[in-house]
């Protein structure tokens, strides 16, 4: 996620240099074709591309507006997150007590804990499409070998906890009203993990971004025909210009449409896990606590 408020030109050139060549490649073809043959027998009038540029800019607003509604609602759901992690840290500390067996509590509260930070790094992980097992660290050695059987491994992990807290519940190490409280927060776990799954596995309709791209085209040869009328080589610079605007536009849209890539428009979760991570450590008291997660460049964050 980019954190600066100006962008850079660099920036903006690397997400777009390989489509301003094949702009300009087109700007050019079109004022030769144009001199060549077209201007001996037919006038393009300037009322075709501004219709055109008119209709294509609706189709772009549209894009760009479900887009960003993909990448805030993902940024929602993370926040949630966020907060009801927290709230499984406190209610572990604060709720769960020595039960009947008199066996010692804090294993059971860093168990509970550590978990819940397998159960982050692993939804991060399905998100991003990255094969890591790099969550089995939290997880104790019988479980980390015995989750490799599954495939939706954050599932299961809150699975585990659910029944876990069913144990803790029986042995009178929760009563019944603190047990609810923290089952609906595995409720929520569930929620928010269904509905970022929800938008991984949904793709954006096809046909409002390939028809927006051909739409955007068709412009690109239609200005360039229309300048190529009156301003002569200075053409292809203009039309070049004029259809950037269109077409960056279109590409800084696009890249909301799937919030959760490892790209600079994502969602940090890299940054996201790793506060959770260092929230919930310092909830446990321990010292070996990760360093959060440094802008790349003081430019984006992952």
């Amino acid at each position: 996620m980019l954190i600066v408020r100006n962008i850079r030109i660099t920036r903006i050139l690397k997400n777009t240099w390989q489509v301003d060549i094949i702009m300009l490649i087109t700007c050019s073809l079109v004022y030769f074709f144009h001199n060549e043959f077209v201007k001996y027998h037919i006038e393009i009038p300037a009322i075709v591309p501004t219709v055109m540029g008119t209709a294509i800019a609706f189709f772009i607003g549209f894009n760009n507006n479900q887009a960003y509604d993909r990448w805030w609602e993902a940024r929602k759901i993370w926040g949630a997150i966020v907060n009801d992690s927290r709230s499984w840290a406190r209610s572990v500390m604060s709720y769960v007590q020595q039960g009947n067996d008199g066996a010692a509590i804090a294993p059971v509260q860093q168990r509970l804990v550590y978990r819940h930070l397998a159960f982050l790094y692993a939804l991060k992980a399905a998100l991003r499409g990255a094969d890591t097992n790099g969550y089995t660290r939290y997880l104790t050695d019988d479980e980390a070998e015995h989750i490799r059987s599954y495939t939706n491994t954050h599932n299961i992990l809150l699975q585990w906890q659910s029944r876990d807290l069913k144990m803790l519940l029986a042995n009178n190490s929760i009563d019944g009203f603190r047990f609810i409280q923290m089952d609906s927060l595995l409720t929520k776990f569930s929620d928010e993990m269904g509905m970022s799954e929800r938008i991984k596995k949904t793709v954006f309709p096809t046909t409002y971004s390939y028809l927006t791209k051909v739409f955007i085209w068709i412009f690109v040869v239609a200005i360039a025909f229309v300048t190529s009328q009156t301003m002569g080589p200075w053409s292809i610079f203009i039309s070049w210009l004029l259809s950037f605007i269109f077409v960056s536009t279109q590409i800084n849209g696009m890249s909301l449409v799937d919030p959760f890539e490892n790209n600079v428009a994502g969602i940090p979760l890299n940054q996201i896990t790793r506060n959770i991570e260092i929230d919930l450590l310092q909830m446990l008291g321990e010292e070996d606590i990760p360093a959060p997660i440094t802008p790349v460049n003081g430019e984006y964050v992952l």
